[in-house]
């Protein structure tokens, strides 16, 4: 997610632009704002940046339109959503309707419990696995996305620590 995300899109193709109002109506806030002029404050916030990432998702999906003819999709975490749609297994409404539950629940979680989540790229699991033992407070691996790109969750104080001596080793 980047200050700006999808807003050339917005710009270019008229077909995308009831994604957004039928978002803004479903979140009931304005995410096109956030997404095309939000700072990166409001964008990390988990509430905002799940929803940002499945319109912008949706959006590329209506502009490909019927030239999108995969024989299968597949989606990791929040991307599991997007896939469903692209199957035509949910609809659009309902995906989001989904995605801003999940989102405000992980938000919910993360503020009761002083929790964030950070991603990790471009090191070994080991490397950081030993970095987040080494750490006084919680933090652990999350989520074993790929090679090289691992998140991880726990304490605000920790999981930044583990950022900050992470960064160092490259």
């Amino acid at each position: 997610q980047f200050t700006g995300m999808c807003h050339d899109l917005f710009l270019k193709y008229d077909t995308i632009k009831p994604l957004f109002a039928k978002a803004e109506e479903i979140l009931e806030f304005d995410i096109s704002k956030i997404m095309f002029e939000g700072s990166k404050e409001e964008l990390i916030q988990t509430k905002v940046t799940q929803p940002a990432i499945f319109i912008h998702s949706m959006a590329i999906l209506k502009i490909l339109g019927e030239s999108f003819k995969p024989d299968l999709v597949a989606g990791h975490s929040l991307g599991e959503f997007s896939a469903l749609v692209a199957a035509g297994v949910l609809n659009y409404e309902d995906g989001l309707k989904l995605v801003s539950i999940r989102a405000n629940a992980m938000q919910k979680a993360c503020q009761e419990t002083n929790g964030t989540m950070a991603a990790i790229l471009g090191l070994a699991d080991n490397i950081v696995e030993s970095t987040c033992n080494e750490i006084e407070g919680i933090v652990n691996p999350a989520n074993y996305n790929c090679p090289g790109q691992l998140v991880i969750s726990g304490e605000v104080e920790a999981v930044n620590k583990v950022c900050e001596l992470l960064k160092e080793i490259g």
